[in-house]
């Protein structure tokens, strides 16, 4: 069985009460996992610790919160209390450089599915996509990846320009994989806007990235999180899975590797009130 899961974000007895509501067995069964695995939940460590013992059958994208943890690592943002485990680990180099060498984007044919953490820029094609998803892990994955991501957290580039600088290109590529929810009417991502999108929303010409006009065709459905606003929502195109777990929502698989789709949830405690963060 495949199974995909939205952001579990730390919150580490949700995702194993999850895991057993789905009868996981890692000897048999594969997990594709949104991103956002870890901080602010209060099982951070744990969550990766978990994940790394089970990689082989872990099909995972980075989020945003997985690069800041990366970044923490590296010193280029400062730590929190619920990642402070994982950096403190005698296995943190170990657990980083698993981390490090997942992907922007996880493509399978077979299935008809891809997975990014926000999703995929309506001005990336399926190719576009997957050549600068390869672009960015390789920087990533690279020796000079403290450097290169240090770069990454400037202010994020809302429109995709061929012939920009590469440093450029790359922040925009960063930011559309883990950060977008919006795109405005002439194209443009906005990374601010954080809600539902409500009819005062789109008033304002903003539309959630998935509906923007001109978007080019993606042959796979895409699987998707980050947005605990948007919660669930599927159609012909998109499946979005972040649910709001650590929010007090409830953390969500799907099982993907049937006709119809299965769901599967846990109510989730919570860790955090609403509105105060991504």
């Amino acid at each position: 069985m495949t199974w995909a899961i939205g952001d579990i974000q730390g919150c580490f007895s949700a995702f194993q009460k999850l895991l057993q509501k789905i009868q996981f067995d890692p000897r048999y069964d594969t997990l594709w996992l949104a991103g956002d695995v870890v901080n602010r939940g209060d099982g951070s460590l744990e969550t990766l610790e978990y994940l790394y013992s089970i990689r082989e059958s872990v099909k995972m994208v980075l989020g945003n919160h997985d690069i800041a943890l990366i970044a923490a690592y590296y010193g280029i943002k400062k730590s929190n209390p619920t990642i402070d485990p994982i950096l403190n680990s005698p296995r943190v180099d170990e657990l980083i450089g698993w981390l490090r060498k997942q992907k922007f984007l996880h493509t399978d044919f077979k299935l008809s599915y891809c997975m990014a953490h926000a999703g995929i820029s309506p001005e990336f094609d399926l190719g576009m996509a997957m050549a600068y998803a390869k672009r960015i892990e390789e920087k990533l994955q690279s020796d000079n990846a403290k450097i290169w991501l240090k770069k990454m957290f400037k202010e994020g580039v809302d429109r995709f320009d061929r012939k920009a600088k590469a440093e450029d290109i790359d922040r925009y590529i960063v930011s559309a994989f883990t950060r977008m929810r919006y795109c405005s009417e002439d194209g443009r991502l906005d990374f601010k806007q954080k809600g539902a999108p409500t009819p005062k929303v789109r008033s304002k010409g903003m539309k959630p990235w998935f509906e923007c006009e001109n978007r080019k065709e993606i042959e796979l459905k895409i699987i998707f999180g980050h947005w605990s606003t948007l919660g669930f929502y599927e159609n012909e195109d998109v499946l979005a899975l972040d649910t709001g777990c650590l929010w007090g929502g409830a953390l969500t698989a799907v099982r993907i590797d049937i006709p119809e789709t299965k769901i599967v949830q846990y109510d989730c405690k919570g860790c955090m009130e609403p509105g105060k963060g991504d």
